[in-house]
């Protein structure tokens, strides 16, 4: 499990921006993920980690080239970890949609065939990523996680779940309540099931509504207004709503004009980098 291979790397401010592969097991398949390595790292001691989650369609390189994070990362220090999406092979089943199958895995484990032998993208993040992390780099033991789209979602389910393991989380135009949404219930009846009282574990509204009480993980979320899929697919705002119901301290911060693209990412990442560095270094 602690063997990966370095396919690719490039410099760029001051840091390394690499590329890396290794067979996963649990996945059933060979995965790439991107690590950036901040100047910081040269210094011997331990460095914070942000994973980051990508969202429908995404890979592990679409951040790496179009959120413009490394200039920030390398001036405060921080790791940054972007996996896949999902399994990818031509053993792993797709589907011809774009939010089901590769690109789509939604960061569940999946329990219905032809689903259940590879998408287990939850699994994989909490506890195969870093552990290989870990194992290859000299990292510290808390990470902070964050995402996009339906990498929002799985950063909000991740880090409610597992506070333990997270200093922060956030998310940019996150799909937080999946069970009531199109793209939701299409996967998870998919991934799942019907029976709908499986899809809850993986719904950040109704993590938060469990938990209520016990959450203590600092959270921070961006929704652009001009965002297409802001009212079709009710991102952010019931989470919003949901975290004033149980009196939860989460900051939520909305712009006019934004879209749901990497132009709103690469407009708001630096204060996301900077809100986990906060908590990475507390």
């Amino acid at each position: 499990m602690s063997q990966i291979e370095k396919i690719s790397g490039v410099k760029v401010f001051g840091g390394w921006q690499n590329q890396y592969q290794h067979e996963s097991s649990s996945l059933n398949c060979s995965m790439k993920f991107s690590v950036y390595l901040p100047p910081a790292y040269e210094q011997q001691q331990p460095v914070g980690v942000l994973y980051w989650l990508s969202g429908l369609t995404c890979t592990d390189e679409n951040f790496v080239t179009k959120a413009g994070a490394q200039r920030i990362a390398s001036e405060l220090g921080i790791i940054l970890v972007i996996p896949d999406t999902s399994p990818r092979g031509d053993e792993v089943p797709n589907d011809d949609a774009y939010d089901l199958g590769q690109g789509a895995g939604f960061y569940l484990n999946a329990t219905q065939p032809p689903w259940d032998k590879h998408y287990h993208m939850y699994d994989y993040i909490v506890n195969e990523l870093p552990s290989l992390i870990k194992t290859n780099f000299n990292v510290r033991d808390k990470a902070a996680i964050a995402g996009h789209s339906m990498g929002g979602h799985g950063a909000l389910v991740i880090g409610l779940a597992n506070q333990m393991h997270y200093t922060s989380v956030s998310a940019f135009a996150p799909i937080v309540n999946p069970c009531e949404c199109d793209w939701g219930k299409k996967a998870f009846s998919h991934y799942l099931g019907d029976d709908q009282s499986a899809w809850q574990q993986y719904d950040a509204c109704h993590l938060m509504q469990q938990q209520q009480g016990i959450l203590t993980i600092p959270m921070l979320v961006d929704q652009g207004l001009a965002d297409n899929f802001y009212e079709s697919q009710k991102l952010t705002k019931p989470l919003e709503e949901m975290c004033k119901q149980v009196g939860y301290p989460a900051q939520f911060a909305y712009h006019e004009g934004y879209d749901h693209s990497y132009f709103f990412i690469s407009s708001f990442i630096e204060q996301h980098l900077r809100f986990h560095h906060r908590y990475l270094t507390a």
